[in-house]
């Protein structure tokens, strides 16, 4: 009897050391770090696993340590030469020291998006137009290293930025395709011209070796009928070089004063 007055008694107390048991534990993730604050003042960082906290004492910050992408929205710059372009770009990062990026940053997301648009608008206005469509790597890298600077002391790594699209008026993309057709067409003229050279300057050497041999050119008309084949539809009309008829003249007339 005594025995179950006291377990009655008790019953309360170990329901409540239960819920406190319930309420004191944390599963951290493997991807995760979780920063504790005990009466609001930071007390140190839990690794991934089963872990105890003091009930309403403590506070546990989660945060994961994974590598984090954010977008840097579309951003209107004017280049260094005054054209008005737009450009967006994506940051990777992550976080190194989660009780830094915690207790100094408000919102460390927050702040790494907002410095990369900041960045962004600098290095791209410090630009042409042609240093930004063909220099977009380096504008990146010019972009990590001014943010990675500035939250280095935020216990974040900046892994890599890159520029996705840069967009420009529909006039000025008509302008440069008009340029770019210009610059092939010129390539082709000067390309086709420098052939026609090479082809003139082979023919004079042809030339020449055919002004040696006094037979040389009946040989290369003789190649070039044997070239068109035995297809019946070519007609083949041999025009008589006049020094062939010369040296039919001369055989002649030497064979009449014999």
């Amino acid at each position: 009897m005594v025995l179950e007055i006291l377990f009655a008694q008790s019953l309360p107390f170990i329901f409540a050391g239960l819920i406190l048991l319930f309420l004191s534990i944390r599963i951290i993730n493997q991807w995760e770090t979780g920063v504790r604050f005990r009466l609001g003042r930071y007390k140190d960082t839990l690794v991934p696993g089963l872990r105890f906290i003091v009930p309403i004492i403590d506070g546990i910050r989660r945060v994961d340590m994974r590598l984090l992408t954010i977008d840097i929205p579309r951003q209107q710059v004017i280049t260094k030469d005054n054209v008005p372009v737009i450009i967006n770009g994506v940051v990777y990062f992550k976080v190194m020291d989660a009780a830094t990026a915690i207790i100094k940053v408000q919102d460390y997301i927050y702040a790494v998006s907002q410095y990369a648009q900041t960045a962004l608008r600098d290095v791209a206005g410090g630009m042409t137009l042609d240093q930004v469509l063909g220099e977009r790597e380096n504008i990146g890298k010019d972009i990590e290293k001014i943010v990675e600077e500035a939250s280095k002391n935020w216990g974040i790594e900046i892994t890599d930025i890159k520029l996705q699209d840069i967009d420009m008026p529909e006039d000025l993309k008509r302008l440069m395709s008009r340029q770019a057709s210009s610059e092939r067409e010129k390539r082709a003229t000067i390309i086709k011209a420098e052939g026609d050279r090479i082809a003139a300057d082979n023919l004079a050497k042809a030339a020449a070796t055919m002004m040696k041999s006094p037979g040389a050119m009946q040989l290369r008309t003789l190649q070039t009928i044997d070239g068109l084949g035995p297809t019946a539809s070519n007609t083949v009309v041999i025009a008589v070089p006049v020094d062939i008829l010369d040296l039919i003249r001369n055989i002649n007339a030497a064979v009449k004063k014999k």
